[in-house]
């Protein structure tokens, strides 16, 4: 119960491998920033998740798209939020109070301010830091680093995925992607598996198949433990996650949604 909420959305970046940190994009010119398009969300967005294992709902999550843009070093941002708590009938055995928040840069797609402010049980931190890509630096609450070029927060991630173009993908194509948390860079990625339809709790849903790469320990049976399916339409919101842990299985199912930027079209009627 302890790990579920900051790993579920970490899951839900789409992404979830702990190997050496190494480049994986083209350093921009000085002074210049990348132009990275997005027709997959808008203000206003709300995705509602539970978290559950078998039967048992445990927990829930919300991800939401502030109603505005917010100006960080005069630059418009989209601010992005996460919460996610324990269900009253299972504070007792461990409570949970998460809130994560990046302001992504509308331009370029990388967050530049996160915030990570965390209460599980009598263990509480918080964590602030300022992202600097042009001289790929963080400035933080705890620490100052280096870091890649358009480095992600666990919950910019999330996003910036969702700008990926998914159309001319092939079978075993993989997706590397680089996160920031808890003062540690991660260099993260996933495989693209193809398309499957699955009845999920909104309904049957034409999905885009993921497989995110584990770690193989005390959490993980084993490397391949987690599969991600992402609607296959303009909006590519994560459906349901399912992770198979060294005790028992974790799955993460989308139940509510609204102010979507595109028609749904992968809910099938």
């Amino acid at each position: 119960m302890k790990i579920a909420i900051p790993l579920v959305l970490i899951l839900i970046s789409s992404s979830f491998s702990r190997a050496p940190h190494h480049k994986t994009e083209l350093e921009p010119k000085p002074n210049a920033h990348r132009t990275q398009s997005n027709s997959a969300f808008t203000y206003g967005e709300e995705l509602v998740y539970r978290v559950h294992y078998g039967f048992i709902t445990a927990a829930k999550i919300k991800l939401k798209v502030g109603n505005e843009a917010v100006k960080v070093h005069d630059r418009p941002t989209y601010h992005l939020i996460a919460d996610g708590r324990t269900l009253s009938t299972f504070d007792w055995l461990f409570k949970v109070r998460d809130r994560f928040e990046s302001y992504m840069d509308m331009e370029y797609m990388a967050p530049l301010k996160y915030i990570k402010s965390v209460k599980e049980d009598a263990y509480s931190d918080v964590d602030l830091v300022f992202f600097d890509h042009d001289t790929k630096r963080i400035k933080g609450k705890k620490k100052n680093m280096d870091c890649p070029v358009y480095v992600q927060d666990v919950i910019g991630a999330i996003y910036y995925a969702r700008t990926i173009d998914y159309k001319l993908a092939t079978k075993g194509q993989v997706f590397p992607i680089d996160v920031y948390l808890d003062q540690q860079i991660y260099n993260l990625e996933f495989k693209y598996l193809g398309k499957e339809t699955i009845k999920s709790d909104i309904g049957k849903v034409k999905c885009i198949k993921i497989k995110p790469k584990a770690v193989a320990d005390r959490v993980f049976k084993d490397d391949q433990s987690i599969t991600l399916w992402v609607s296959d339409d303009e909006n590519k919101i994560p459906i349901r996650i399912e992770a198979a842990l060294a005790v028992g299985s974790l799955k993460v199912d989308l139940t509510n949604y609204q102010g979507l930027k595109n028609s749904f079209r992968a809910k099938l009627k």
